[in-house]
């Protein structure tokens, strides 16, 4: 039961810091439309934000599906190849 839960927090964390990470960009950008000076810290760290926790969560899907084969055929796993040599009778 805890190991579920720790693999749930394990993909709830990235997901709110993506999402924390969209937020800051749009109000960055909203900011930006008035007078002020264009926040381009807020844009920096919510890209970041934004991109790594995407990318947590796409990689995990990909891993799980690659194991399931799931996949297209080009990211399946490589295996080695026979000898490409001819048999004799």
């Amino acid at each position: 039961m805890l190991g579920r839960f720790v693999a749930v927090l394990l993909l709830v964390i990235p997901g709110i810091a993506a999402t924390y990470g969209f937020i800051l960009i749009k109000q960055a950008v909203l900011l930006g439309l008035g007078p002020a000076p264009f926040p381009w810290g807020n844009i920096a760290l919510g890209a970041v934000l934004f991109f790594v926790g995407t990318a947590f969560i796409g990689g995990w899907i990909f891993y799980r599906d690659r194991k399931r084969n799931y996949v297209a055929p080009r990211f399946r796993k490589k295996r080695p190849r026979r000898d490409a040599t001819p048999r004799r009778p």
